[in-house]
């Protein structure tokens, strides 16, 4: 037995679903997936067993300048010999605050926590004490917003949520402002919040951002925009700079700290103000935790800030997707597979479709390409480009999928399950194992 097989087994039996996130677990990955990551450089991670990959993974998209960026490294460990934390606010506390609310014109205040689930979760509890409303719309095309019940029970996985929480969240589509508005008639004055991504794999159209925006401030509805993903990859304003929209509350968290835990509340003082100590206002209990404002990841944030300012980040991450969005269709379009492997949505996010024989995604021949790329090296669940992948790493990627391609081509010709050496990849959200 390697050491794959060693700590992949140890890992089930000690943790359910074998990882902290589903999303890192065996079955999204094809079969001769890296078990259990053992260190990580730069846009190369290797495995227990000395296995070197280029990752496009990054760790679910929140390492954004490069593993282990020596800059970001020491400013997190001068923050470490600082104590790490406080019996009250420490002054990196105050200084990452103080920053945030300068990059951002529409955060007024800001509160950090460790992940993006209690940031999205504290944002809909501020935008219900606010409004005095019970509902929350969130956008039916978007993966992922929070592990809490309010987010869970809406998707196929509500095992554990009471019908009555299920009932509170609804549901409209990306790119149909008929559909928002329409929910908006259907529950007037009952909706709290709108929560969406700006972008995720398709980019917004005919100004939709813009026209939510005025739907909710005719409706009096809390105007969330999740940038756990979009922040610091589109503009290092985020994608509301980007698209050029301004929400009420904003959430952050991933690439904001370059892998480091810390995710962030920002938005208007009115509202964020709820959870503050403003005399006379009825208490609304925010977020509170022990390791929110950890000096480490905040010493990393304020260094992963100046690094993206020095060295244009944002900008690199859309030339490498530019790059590797132009070399994918070039090499799909000389085996005539255009129709069955492409990248669509914004080139500093691409998404990687591929297809089976009905033109339509598949799991199936999803993972015989990605099984073939990890056989040269490339680790590719989706694409997340950091600023180290650079020019060589992306000509690279780009032979790899060469071959990869014609292993895909030879599958469509065939039949996927003859090629599959493994599992077939599987969806996070499904209602059974």
């Amino acid at each position: 037995m390697n050491k794959n097989e060693e700590y992949g087994k140890k890992a089930h039996l000690l943790i359910p679903a074998g990882a902290h996130t589903y999303s890192r677990t065996d079955e999204v990955f094809p079969g001769n997936a890296p078990k259990v990551i053992e260190r990580s450089k730069g846009v190369y991670t290797w495995d227990v067993d000395g296995n070197e990959y280029i990752d496009y993974g990054m760790a679910c998209r929140s390492v954004t300048v490069g593993y282990d960026y020596d800059r970001i490294s020491e400013a997190a460990i001068r923050q470490i010999h600082n104590g790490n934390t406080a019996s009250k606010a420490s002054k990196i506390e105050v200084e990452a605050a103080e920053m945030m609310c300068s990059l951002f014109p529409w955060v007024d205040m800001v509160k950090f926590a460790k992940n993006g689930s209690t940031v999205t979760s504290a944002a809909t509890k501020l935008a219900r004490a606010y409004t005095g409303k019970k509902y929350i719309a969130r956008c039916r095309e978007h993966a992922f917003f929070s592990y809490d019940d309010w987010f869970i029970g809406s998707t196929v996985m509500n095992a554990g949520v009471p019908e009555e929480i299920q009932d509170l969240t609804l549901q409209f589509s990306f790119n149909d402002i008929e559909s928002v508005h329409n929910l908006f008639e259907r529950y007037k004055g009952e909706i709290a919040a709108l929560i969406m991504e700006p972008c995720d794999t398709e980019e917004p159209t005919d100004h939709f951002l813009q026209k939510v925006r005025e739907l909710c401030t005719e409706y009096g509805v809390v105007y969330i925009l999740d940038e756990m993903i979009t922040g610091f990859r589109w503009d290092l304003q985020g994608a509301c700079k980007y698209y050029g929209v301004e929400p009420d509350l904003v959430t952050f968290g991933k690439g904001m700290a370059n892998g480091f835990s810390v995710a962030a509340l920002g938005g208007k003082r009115d509202i964020m103000d709820l959870g503050g100590l403003t005399p006379g206002k009825e208490r609304v209990f925010l977020i509170s935790t022990t390791h929110g404002a950890e000096m480490s990841s905040l010493g990393a944030l304020v260094e992963t800030i100046n690094v993206y300012k020095e060295l244009n980040v944002t900008d690199h991450i859309w030339n490498m997707g530019r790059r590797l969005v132009k070399g994918f269709t070039e090499i799909a379009k000389e085996y005539s597979l255009q129709d069955y492997i492409y990248v669509e949505g914004a080139e500093c996010s691409p998404n990687l479709v591929v297809c089976g024989k009905d033109k339509k995604a598949s799991f199936e021949y999803r993972t015989v390409f990605l099984q073939e790329m990890l056989k040269a090296g490339i680790l590719m669940p989706y694409i997340a480009i950091a600023y180290q992948h650079t020019e060589k790493e992306i000509d690279r990627t780009l032979d790899a999928a060469r071959g990869a391609m014609k292993v895909l081509g030879d599958a469509l010709n065939a039949d996927a399950a003859q090629f599959i050496e493994g599992n077939v990849i599987k969806p996070v959200f499904r209602k059974y194992n």
